[in-house]
């Protein structure tokens, strides 16, 4: 029989590390001010399980290289999905750094980002002792008929598969589309674990022109 795959989700990764150092520096206080929203909260229940959330990046020019590396890159993805480009701009909608707490506890449970189109993820501080991204079959007719598995997939396409994750180490860089479903796993503390998220969304071209 002809074998031939269908409606993939891509995942695209790469190690750029060249951000890493001056990311971390502009995003310390950034950081710093997110656990000083947190005292109170970690005054009366402890430092555990407490995800550092920062505000809004996009209007800080710290980040702008940054910015407009990660917004190539997400043009050309969706460019390489087939999607015609030239009828639209591609934005930020949200950026933000978050830190997990020292003492463990750290992760989210899955989700999506509602009205995006790319979404991204870029490691600052991480390794093989830190929390890491997973990511769902977002197919939901797939996930309704699902088999059992075969203990030993390395003879097949493995499109059963539901669950991926990926190691998280300081400058991957991770571009996925903004349906895909994601979580991060429980950190247990042992080492540092600091991210930027982001998102964007393609708006058709003409609407931010002030006409």
């Amino acid at each position: 029989m002809n074998k031939e795959e269908h409606f993939k989700t891509p995942i695209w990764w790469e190690e750029k590390p060249d951000f890493v150092g001056s990311l971390n520096k502009v995003s310390n206080k950034y950081i710093k001010e997110a656990k000083k929203r947190n005292k109170k909260f970690i005054k009366e229940n402890g430092d555990f399980g407490v995800s550092h959330h920062s505000t809004q990046l996009l209007s800080d020019n710290s980040f702008l290289d940054f910015r407009k590396y990660i917004g190539a890159k997400s043009f050309d993805f969706l460019d390489d999905h087939g999607y015609d480009m030239s009828q639209y701009d591609l934005i930020f909608s949200e950026m933000w750094v978050q830190e997990f707490s020292k003492k463990g506890g750290g992760h989210h449970s899955a989700h999506i980002h509602w009205n995006q189109h790319v979404s991204g993820f870029y490691f600052l501080k991480a390794s093989d002792k830190t929390s890491c991204p997973i990511f769902h079959e977002p197919r939901t007719g797939a996930r309704c008929t699902k088999l059992k598995m075969k203990p030993d997939l390395s003879n097949s396409l493995n499109n059963g598969i539901e669950l991926v994750n990926f190691v998280a180490r300081p400058g991957v860089l991770i571009i996925f589309p903004g349906y895909l479903e994601h979580e991060f796993t429980v950190d247990h503390g042992k080492e540092p674990f600091r991210f930027i998220h982001w998102n964007m969304t393609s708006i058709p071209k003409g609407i931010l022109k002030n006409d």
